[in-house]
């Protein structure tokens, strides 16, 4: 047993973070691993599928309206597919903070992350104040 599997915790069903425990403290950094894999583990097998459905799908339509159809569809569970890829390197990285202790750390601030806002969002970096000035800048630069 490796001390990553040792340092795992059984959680209880139902368990939910709270602000009155210690934060990311063992029970709440197993909390959003296992959110952050089940997340994971859920948009792979949905990749999956659509590789599946891909392969399977005929492009070729005797009517050209549904072969540019189906290929407009193709385009866009593609770039859909992209995305979600993307995001499961984000959810990579938040599972090696986890790993090194800075999970739920703002990287601007290194203030604490709301428990909310991990819930909402187990991948973010940023608390909302972090994620607010980091946006303004962006409008301001348009």
């Amino acid at each position: 047993m490796t001390k990553v599997e040792k340092k795992r915790t059984k959680l209880a069903k139902g368990y939910r973070p709270s602000k009155d425990e210690k934060f990311m403290g063992v029970k709440q950094q197993e909390y959003f691993r296992q959110k952050l894999e089940t997340w994971k583990s859920d948009i792979i097998d949905q990749t999956k599928g659509t590789i599946e459905f891909l392969q399977g799908e005929n492009v070729s339509h005797p009517d050209m309206a549904d072969t540019a159809s189906a290929n407009a569809d193709r385009q866009l569970e593609l770039r859909s597919r992209d995305r979600q890829r993307k995001l499961i390197s984000k959810i990579d990285k938040a599972l090696t903070r986890i790993e090194n202790g800075s999970y739920g750390y703002c990287e601007e601030t290194g203030d604490p992350i709301r428990l909310g806002r991990l819930d909402a969002r187990p991948i973010a970096t940023l608390s909302i104040e972090a994620q607010e000035m980091h946006e303004r800048g962006e409008r301001a630069s348009r």
